[in-house]
Parts: structure tokens; C-alpha cells; sequence
């Protein structure tokens, strides 16, 4: 059995810890803030365009009984595109639940026991307000919160990272040419999906530029 990858053959950089068949395909510099508005100087300057090309290799042996061991990626066909979002979580057992989210694919990937039931394009910081990276537990839930930091921005389905205000959420203009102060922005029903999923403790792996598929590991230890 073989695995697909896909990488941005632009930049000859790797998809995350989550996506065999999913990666944000898109052009142009993320301008403007969708769920908090940016100013103009944190535009990015140069545009880049991501092209995802496969790269076919054997799945390594790994122990099914691992729940952080990825055992499926979702079959979306092309790359993922802003406000694009899938879910499926139909037939996977129980297990613990972990979240991964690339900077350079610019994707949020759900894995359940090592199961991808959730991917999606994500709205993400710029160079004057990064999202960090890092493991991240989920601080806390707020179904309506607002950004007290931002004008009282809307951030419905807030699962907060930081205390300093890094969360992924809703309520966000996922499309091209905008961005956040460092939050990980969804589609709203993604975002509501992935609320009433996720709990506190849950984890939250924020990577830049990290590949792997069935068979790697999404443990936080060691």
C-alpha cells in the first residue's frame, strides 16, 4: 500500500502532519484581516502562488493500536481551497482527538485516533502578528465569544490556545487576501463541527512546513 503527498512545489515545502491529499491552493499576500481588521502594514508584500504536485511513498509499518498514529487521511481530490472544508467522521472509533496546522500549507487537519475526519483551509497571522508554533491544549471553550483586544470582533466557537488571545474560530472571512493577528481562522461550520468535537486539553499542533501521512506519529511526547 502506498501514500500520496503533497508538497508546494513552488517552494519545494511540505504539507503538515495531517494531509495525504490536502493542501491550500492559493495566490496573492494576505492584505487584510478577516476577523480582526489589519492594518495596511501588515501586508504581506510579495505574492506567492502554492502548487501542489504528488509525491507517491510506501507507507512505513506502524502499530494500529496507537491512537496517535495516523491510520487515514481523508480522499479529497486537488488541493484545498479558502472557505473549503471537509468532514467525515462516519465509522471512526473513538480515540483521542488531535488537531495539526501547517503555516505553510495553510490547513487545519482533525485527527481522531488517528483518523482525519476533518480538514480545512485556514485563515492565518501575518509577519507582524504570527501564528505561533508550538503544541497547544485547548485553554478554554467560548461558544460566543468576542475579541475584547480587537474592537469585540465576533470569534464564535472560540477553542482558546493562548491567554494572550491565539484561538481557533469562526466567524472569519476565509478567502483570499485576508488574514488574522495570529489566530487560526475557520469556516463557521467547520469551526461549530470541531466545537462540539474538541474539549478542553485537547491539542493543538502548530507547525511550519512539516510533512508526513499514514503511518506517522502525532504524539506530543519525546
Amino acid at each position: 500500500m502506498s501514500t500520496s503527498f503533497k508538497w508546494i512545489g513552488a517552494l519545494t515545502l511540505a504539507i503538515a502532519a495531517m494531509i495525504g491529499g490536502a493542501m491550500l491552493f492559493t495566490h496573492g499576500s494576505d492584505a487584510q484581516e478577516s476577523d480582526i481588521v489589519a492594518d495596511g502594514s501588515a501586508a504581506v508584500d510579495q505574492a506567492i502562488e502554492f502548487v501542489a504536485s504528488e509525491v507517491v511513498q510506501e507507507t512505513p509499518a506502524y502499530d494500529p493500536d496507537d491512537p496517535f498514529v495516523i491510520k487515514r487521511v481523508l480522499p479529497i481530490e486537488g488541493p484545498i481551497k479558502y472557505g473549503e472544508w471537509h468532514w467525515d467522521d462516519e465509522g471512526v472509533p473513538d480515540g483521542p482527538l488531535v488537531m495539526t496546522v501547517d503555516l505553510q500549507a495553510r490547513v487545519i487537519s482533525v485527527f481522531q485516533g488517528g483518523y482525519e475526519i476533518g480538514a480545512a483551509a485556514a485563515l492565518l497571522g501575518t509577519p507582524e502578528h504570527p501564528t505561533p508554533t508550538g503544541t497547544f491544549p485547548i485553554l478554554t471553550k467560548e461558544r460566543h465569544n468576542v475579541s475584547e483586544k480587537y474592537g469585540n470582533a465576533p470569534m464564535p466557537w472560540t477553542l482558546r490556545l493562548t491567554w494572550d488571545g491565539v484561538a481557533v474560530h469562526g466567524g472569519s472571512n476565509v478567502e483570499l487576501g485576508y488574514a488574522s493577528h495570529g489566530c487560526i481562522g475557520v469556516p463557521d461550520e467547520f469551526a461549530s463541527r470541531l466545537f462540539d468535537t474538541a474539549k478542553v486539553g485537547d491539542v493543538v499542533i502548530i507547525t511550519d512546513g512539516v510533512m508526513t501521512g499514514v503511518g506517522g506519529s502525532l504524539s506530543t511526547e519525546g
